[in-house]
């Protein structure tokens, strides 16, 4: 398994979006009301994205994606491409339910294995990997949010040693998100 940064002109951009979805199908379905048109349009913006350190996507050992990684230490500034109105609703939910980022923290925004390879360890591999990079860096901890309704996520990451350090819920009319923030203090 090996990281490279997403770059839209070199990796399939479609199979990306999948991944990007996966990890948010909730939100996304609640918005868009239909998964290929999220999806769709997940890809659209991934296609303006600029080669970057803080989205990868994991590749086996015939280069094919098999998942993809979003971190960053600390706070990372806000992404002002323009896009869809639908996306800027959803980065505004996260700011309502993500964790507080501090300096020194490495925070794992997103991460998301291929549906086929689901439940053979990588997720928990990639953790490991974030973790040691954490520790490389001498960073203070690890954080990252497990949503509510996500409980084998929560169950992986507290098997791992993440602890909960707070909770946040966001409900407007019928729609509720809510996350569990965790930490591994390094």
């Amino acid at each position: 398994m090996k990281y490279e940064n997403f770059d839209p002109k070199i990796h399939d951009t479609y199979k990306v979006a999948k991944l990007v979805y996966d990890v948010d199908f909730r939100t996304f379905d609640l918005l868009f009301k239909n998964e290929d048109k999220a999806i769709s349009t997940i890809e659209k913006d991934l296609r303006k994205h600029e080669p970057e350190g803080t989205f990868k996507v994991i590749l086996d050992e015939n280069d094919e994606i098999i998942g993809m990684l979003m971190a960053y230490i600390s706070e990372m500034p806000y992404d002002f491409r323009l896009k869809s109105l639908k996306l800027i609703i959803v980065d505004i939910l996260d700011y309502f339910v993500l964790c507080d980022i501090e300096k020194d923290d490495l925070y794992v925004a997103e991460i998301a294995i291929d549906d086929s390879l689901r439940g053979q360890g990588l997720g928990k591999q990639v953790l490991l990997d974030v973790i040691d990079y954490a520790k490389s860096k001498n960073l203070n901890r690890v954080i990252l949010d497990a949503d509510f309704r996500n409980v084998g996520a929560r169950k992986l990451y507290e098997r791992m040693g993440f602890k909960e350090f707070n909770k946040k819920r966001l409900k407007i009319a019928s729609f509720e998100r809510g996350m569990h923030n965790m930490e591994l203090i390094l």
